[in-house]
């Protein structure tokens, strides 16, 4: 990429960020004219909003990926439990993480990636966790993924920005509690 069209995709990805981190709707035109670059050259980059969006997410989700190749060492139960407050934490600190994962397509291939490696790292870490006995056996990876999703949902609904982070960790710790199997020695995260 040439230095000015590399500085152009720079700018444009800032300012979307900007767009995002503020609640916005990430609209390419908007954006353009907030860059003070021509649309032309915004659509070039980025075709759709969505493939903006998960340029955007990209980061957190390769982070979110190494957080879960790394937790497959740990403890199976400290690994379920710490992959999932990571996960939620990277929630809150990017809105452009949960509408990226719950999409049922992508616009680029990498982000496509990164999300089954994501959902499979999930799976994996909850099926260790029911094999060391942890974890109830009826709970499902589906169950997982929307309980996350509505711990979330819940803090940022019902929370002023300085409250979501602990309430999510409160929400969080009710739903580990609930989906932790009974037994000597347990222990909530």
């Amino acid at each position: 990429m040439r230095k000015d069209a590399a500085r152009n995709w720079q700018h444009i990805v800032d300012t979307a960020r900007r767009f995002v981190d503020d609640g916005e709707s990430l609209r390419l035109n908007d954006v353009a004219r907030a860059a003070s670059i021509g649309v032309a050259t915004v659509y070039r980059h980025f075709p759709t909003p969505e493939a903006l969006l998960e340029t955007i997410a990209r980061p957190g989700l390769e982070e979110l990926v190494v957080r879960a190749d790394r937790a497959a060492a740990d403890d199976a139960w400290e690994a379920f439990a710490g992959f999932l407050l990571a996960g939620i934490d990277a929630q809150l600190r990017d809105a452009s993480i949960q509408p990226v994962f719950a999409a049922t397509t992508h616009a680029l291939p990498e982000t496509t990636e990164l999300v089954t490696r994501l959902t499979t790292a999930t799976g994996h870490l909850l099926d260790r966790a029911q094999a060391a006995g942890v974890v109830s056996p009826g709970v499902t990876h589906a169950d997982v993924v929307r309980l996350m999703c509505g711990v979330v949902f819940a803090a940022t609904v019902h929370a002023t920005p300085d409250e979501r982070a602990p309430l999510t960790r409160r929400y969080l710790d009710v739903v580990l509690t609930g989906i932790r199997t009974a037994g000597p020695g347990r222990i909530t995260a």
